[in-house]
């Protein structure tokens, strides 16, 4: 076996899909469907089961991805050890808090997967050479590059007596011990006069922090589905009132983006672009 076929196998247990992997190693999908088929033949076991809408990883497949992996990734680092450390362009980042894991790691996965960039992360109030932030915290000076936009949900205790419910209505709420994460997004769910009446079980100062609680029984909180569908250990029911936020990367409109994050956006740009294209498909 070859550190390629190593690296095919890698892409087709990530994707569980020949023709997605392919994409991703930018080879033909007969290729990387010939890799596989040496390394199974040689290894003497099945890696993959085939069926319609790909293929599924073989216990042998969970044991070898692992020694797979290790492989790869010191071979990438023999590789680094004596290479001369190019020049690096630096890129401060303000992210909120209030972000799902699934998405902040595939927004900073174009930035950490090249070598050539010096990655800051700090707050969303700090200064920063472009933010990630909800369309509400956009400031007047800055230029905004919509990346998705998300409704709001409930996340209960998987226990909790409202999750046979569909769908719940503010009148569910009304008594029920909630975990607050910002007065000011639920305001828009609860009404004002509610909200400042309201005593919570606790605040929660993250996202992670709230799903926490949640899932010990504390109490319901109101959050981004991406927050919520990201963590198993709680149910999520839709909520009756239409509160959404749309989500993109700011931007000073008072001098022109740096080459590193014009390339940047590009990117986002593209990924979007892309998604949206697959949506449509899938329609």
């Amino acid at each position: 076996m070859d550190i390629r076929e190593l690296r095919y196998f890698a892409a087709v247990f990530r994707e569980r899909n020949l023709t997605a992997a392919a994409r991703r190693c930018f080879i033909s999908q007969p290729s990387i469907s010939a890799a596989i088929t040496n390394l199974e033949a040689e290894l003497g076991t099945a890696l993959f089961i085939r069926h319609k809408k790909g293929v599924a990883p073989t216990e042998a497949a969970e044991q070898f991805h692992a020694i797979a992996r290790r492989i790869i990734d010191e071979a990438d680092a023999a590789k680094n050890l004596f290479r001369k450390p190019a020049k690096r362009n630096s890129l401060t980042l303000g992210l909120m808090r209030t972000l799902d894991r699934p998405r902040t790691i595939a927004l900073l996965k174009p930035l950490t997967g090249t070598s050539d960039i010096a990655l800051r992360l700090v707050g969303v109030d700090d200064n920063a050479d472009a933010r990630i932030v909800s369309k509400n915290l956009l400031r007047k000076d800055e230029h905004f590059v919509p990346l998705w936009v998300e409704r709001y949900v409930a996340a209960l205790p998987p226990s909790h007596p409202l999750t046979l419910k569909e769908r719940l209505r503010t009148s569910d709420l009304a008594g029920v011990a909630m975990v607050d994460r910002c007065h000011c997004e639920q305001s828009e769910f609860f009404g004002r006069a509610a909200s400042s009446s309201r005593q919570p079980a606790a605040i929660a100062e993250s996202e992670d922090w709230a799903m926490a609680l949640v899932a010990a029984g504390v109490g319901i909180a109101i959050v981004p589905e991406g927050v919520a569908r990201a963590n198993p250990d709680v149910a999520v029911r839709e909520i009756d009132v239409d509160v959404k936020r749309e989500v993109g990367l700011a931007y000073s409109a008072a001098r022109p983006p740096s080459e590193v994050l014009q390339n940047f956006i590009a990117k986002l740009q593209g990924q979007r672009r892309k998604a949206g294209r697959a949506k449509s498909k899938a329609r």
